[in-house]
């Protein structure tokens, strides 16, 4: 996940209580925790597959093996296509295995997002939405894929007067286009989810959760029994055109393709045209040990749904099936050099995290924590995927999903696919899909201007107002978020 932009609240009348404050307390609580992403410190995690070491041949080559990557390697081989699926490291180690877990029904990162966007596609891309978690429940009960995959829902709170009321407003209008959405008020709230924080929430009933790390290996394990093949530790280095079809370069192998899906999210892409379109931006999560059954009983979270607060710099967190409490985002950090492992561990940010929840379950204060991690989010100017081809129709591509790729993946291999052969179909006609967003400015600007942008969001997080330079972005329909 990572910072917004656009606001995801229209208004906001007092500040944050939340700073960037390091106590020692919060120090302590995460200073033991492994560096392993916690969906991926799991004895089911599979044993690596063999690198690419030949030259092999197939129908469709797909580049990437995050959730992008295996749906759209999946859905071409239920279509009878032959794959080759190239992943750079293993199955699950970037943003599928990295993720919060939320799978929301929504394509284009939020309701207000959409509305915004394509208003006269809005009821299309809710209903295509909603068939797309259908479509993956189906999936993973054909295939036997055990994800945890539950239909939680998820509170979006407001900790202002201000965010409670437009929460109000936002929950009325998704409710007349039929989204399964309610209101909850702040005594309602705190029935379900204890905090003194908390004036109110809007109740997504359509979001799942999901453990992203076994959905990735499940459907690792679902292509492979179609017969697609899977090459780990096979980072692709060069893309060639050829009079067949394309020639996908890795260090000790080539495979010839008459066609390639370029699915490498935040990672330095092999088509240069998709550089000015994507950002990686790191974000940051912790997982709790184990609460006990005194401290969920004073949080009252019986239901044990998904958590968002509604701030620029917002919170994102979980239970998760073990009893524990996931809980990231805030600090979003764009990376000037790329997807760089050095990014992965940012000390101050963890301890930042700690403390936050620490003030938003006061019970919870002193809770240490087991993992910490971070990571790479392919982030684009309109929060939301975006396609495209390239030389004459045999390079495909999909990016941009800004921390809201979880569910929204499926529906972009399915879409890519549709394009890549040529297909007329509802998904290929959207203004979403035929559309692209506006690029980010070259460096030193869009350095300079992200800067600028992370600088307004925090002031505007305690003043309460945006400046003219956030209002700017707004009007242009630019920035980030997750």
């Amino acid at each position: 996940m990572a910072f917004s932009v656009q606001p995801r609240i229209s208004s906001s009348a007092t500040q944050s209580p939340f700073d960037r404050t390091i106590t020692p307390e919060a120090l302590r609580a995460v200073s033991r925790a492994s560096h392993t992403p916690f969906w991926l410190d799991s004895q089911q995690r599979p044993a690596p597959l063999d690198p690419l070491a030949t030259v092999v041949t197939t129908d469709l080559v797909v580049v990437g093996g995050g959730l992008a990557g295996l749906w759209t390697a999946l859905l071409a081989a239920e279509q009878g296509h032959s794959v080759v699926l190239l992943e750079a490291d293993r199955i699950g180690s970037g943003a599928a295995g990295r993720n919060g877990g939320f799978m929301s029904p929504s394509l284009t990162h939020g309701f207000a997002n959409g509305l915004g966007r394509w208003p006269n596609e809005m009821r299309q891309l809710l209903r295509l939405g909603h068939e797309n978690i259908a479509e993956t429940a189906d999936t993973l009960h054909r295939y036997g894929i055990d994800a945890g995959m539950r239909p939680a829902g998820e509170f979006d709170a407001a900790i202002t007067v201000a965010q409670a009321a437009d929460l109000r407003e936002a929950a009325e209008v998704a409710a007349k286009f039929g989204e399964p959405v309610r209101y909850l008020e702040r005594d309602e709230l705190r029935e379900r989810v204890n905090s003194p924080l908390y004036r109110g929430a809007l109740l997504d009933e359509g979001v799942h959760l999901v453990d992203p790390a076994r959905l990735a290996w499940g459907l690792r394990a679902a292509l492979i029994s179609l017969g697609g093949r899977i090459f780990e530790n096979s980072p692709a280095q060069d893309l060639t055109v050829t009079d067949a079809g394309v020639e996908v370069t890795t260090p000790l192998g080539v495979v010839q393709a008459e066609r390639v899906a370029l699915l490498t999210g935040a990672f330095q892409p092999l088509l240069r045209r998709l550089s000015s379109y994507v950002i990686p931006v790191y974000d940051y999560v912790l997982v709790s040990e184990p609460l006990s059954a005194a401290q969920w009983a004073e949080l009252g979270w019986n239901g044990r749904e998904g958590m968002s607060d509604t701030f620029n710099q917002f919170h994102y967190f979980r239970p998760t099936d073990d009893g524990r409490l996931l809980w990231g985002g805030y600090d979003a950090i764009p990376s000037r050099d790329g997807v760089h492992a050095g990014h992965d561990q940012r000390p101050e940010s963890f301890a930042v995290l700690a403390e936050h929840l620490y003030r938003t379950f006061p019970a919870l204060r002193g809770l240490e924590f087991s993992h910490r991690w971070g990571g790479a989010i392919d982030t684009c100017t309109r929060f939301s995927s975006f396609w495209g081809l390239a030389n004459q129709g045999r390079v495909g591509y999909v990016a941009g999903f800004t921390g809201l790729g979880v569910g929204a993946s499926r529906f972009a291999g399915a879409a890519l696919l549709d394009l890549l052969y040529g297909r007329d179909t509802e998904r290929t006609r959207l203004e979403m899909v035929r559309s692209k967003p506006l690029p980010f400015p070259p460096q030193p600007f869009k350095g300079a201007g992200v800067g600028i942008t992370r600088w307004a969001l925090d002031r505007a997080d305690k003043t309460g107002s945006r400046n003219l330079w956030l209002r700017a972005l707004d009007r242009m329909g630019l920035g980030f978020d997750s």
